[in-house]
């Protein structure tokens, strides 16, 4: 199938630009044995990894009540700002790509605007996307809906068939396939490749391939 060319990347934010995900995952298992639901590694990237904050908030409030859910937010908002000014780093290779890439693009994540503003500031990426960057808050519903994808595209101008997403995980190709859009799954971060595998979508494990296969389209 010939794809018309790309005007516009959309980069989710954790896991691809900035590397939260792990201090995510590691928070998460804490706060599930704290407060009463003990979840693996594997459950939690299935379960949560790409979910909008609503959405994992509605997962855990049917589990534990809306009062524990609520506890949870506080503690994992709290717990993460810590382990983001601690240490926050850029996903690999991240910086290169930005670098060369000459097409126009933006940020579309499930995250809120201040987590984005603290973990793009922390590593040095906000100024760089700033007044392009999309949240799941903006949207009636979240990946894998379509909705923020679309929004992100429409907001900047261009047909969802042009865009490209960036991604790395299963909610978020998801989203992207449901949107129109090809997509590019990173496997190099917590989500198996298999997970990402799917119609147009290439799975790649190197960010600094990205500019490369963003070419060959």
């Amino acid at each position: 199938m010939t794809h018309p060319p790309i005007d516009l990347v959309i980069f989710d934010c954790d896991g691809v630009l900035v590397d939260t995900e792990p201090l995510a995952l590691r928070i998460c298992v804490e706060l599930g044995a704290e407060l009463g639901w003990p979840l693996t590694e594997n459950e939690i990237v299935d379960r949560f990894l790409g979910r909008s904050e609503r959405a994992v908030r509605a997962q855990i409030a049917e589990r534990l009540g809306a009062e524990a859910a609520g506890r949870w937010e506080e503690l994992y908002r709290v717990r993460l700002e810590a382990a983001v000014d601690a240490g926050l780093t850029r996903v690999d290779g991240i910086g290169e790509v930005l670098e060369s890439l000459t097409l126009p693009h933006c940020i579309a994540s499930s995250g809120g605007h201040d987590k984005m503003r603290r973990t793009l500031a922390r590593t040095g990426l906000y100024e760089h996307f700033a007044g392009r960057i999309f949240s799941a808050s903006e949207v009636a519903h979240g990946k894998p809906a379509p909705d923020l994808f679309l929004h992100a595209a429409e907001r900047m101008g261009v047909a969802p068939e042009r865009c490209a997403v960036v991604e790395d995980s299963q909610y978020g190709v998801q989203a992207a396939r449901a949107a129109g859009m090809r997509s590019f799954g990173y496997a190099g971060g917590l989500t198996p490749a298999a997970w990402l595998a799917g119609p147009d979508t290439v799975v790649f494990e190197d960010m600094r391939k990205l500019p490369e296969l963003l070419t060959a389209g």
